[in-house]
């Protein structure tokens, strides 16, 4: 008998916000080690506030964020990525001036190993996106909305996380650029990277994952495997339009 590991990621009960207005109401999660996890959801159904919450851009007022037996409730979000988390925000966040091998060296900024261990590490990011090995040199803010995701990307993988969170990778890029970004995902999570990627195009989350949560006014209401969620009626429904007839 198969006894399964432990989760990566396990939250319990979080609610967070912002000053008096509350947003998260009691969310459950959990993240299966070395998968792509998906949490999918409308426009303000509160995606993003609960990554910023998972990231320590926002400390909840009750519940718990158990990694690795430790609650991180209460963390910096320096402490959080030291710990192995990092978060790809949505708008890629990139220093529009700085160019393309410095904003990704900004990802590696608090580690400690030696020169050469950065030095494999951004070669594996050229590796992963051949078109940021092009643009070295030029300024971030001057890339395409696509070479700007990947540069995001690349940037949250210079800090060797064990999770990479990635809050709406589509968001204004053409379905070739989404497919690319897609592809490159796949290569790392084989590559043993446990991925959560945040989205409200579902189809597009849902074929990229194993396992799916699907979040609504601030609650998760469903979760699963991807495959049997791209099935589910009421997912069809609420979410994906025509393809629900």
């Amino acid at each position: 008998m198969t006894i399964p590991s432990a989760p990566l990621l396990n939250l319990t009960g979080i609610q967070a916000g912002y000053g008096e207005i509350n947003v998260l109401w009691g969310v459950d999660l959990t993240l299966a080690r070395g998968e792509i996890t998906a949490l999918v959801g409308s426009n303000g159904a509160g995606k993003s506030t609960l990554m910023r919450t998972l990231s320590g851009l926002i400390v909840p007022t009750a519940g718990r964020i158990d990694w690795a037996g430790e609650d991180l409730c209460g963390q910096s979000p320096a402490q959080i990525l030291a710990r192995g988390i990092a978060h790809v925000p949505e708008g890629r966040r990139l220093f529009s001036s700085m160019n393309v091998e410095d904003n990704l060296l900004m990802g590696a900024y608090a580690r400690k190993e030696p020169r050469a261990a950065i030095r494999r590490d951004l070669d594996r990011v050229y590796a992963t996106f051949p078109k940021l090995h092009e643009r070295l040199g030029q300024a971030a803010g001057t890339l395409s909305g696509g070479e700007q995701q990947m540069c995001a990307i690349g940037r949250g993988m210079m800090s060797a996380p064990r999770l990479l969170i990635i809050d709406e990778l589509s968001l204004g890029l053409s379905p070739l650029l989404v497919e690319q970004l897609v592809e490159a995902l796949r290569s790392l999570n084989r590559e043993g990277l446990s991925i959560l990627v945040v989205e409200q195009d579902v189809i597009t989350a849902l074929e990229l994952s194993t396992s799916a949560f699907v979040m609504d006014m601030g609650r998760i209401v469903q979760s699963g495997r991807s495959a049997e969620l791209m099935h589910d009626p009421a997912i069809r429904s609420a979410y994906l339009g025509a393809l629900a007839a």
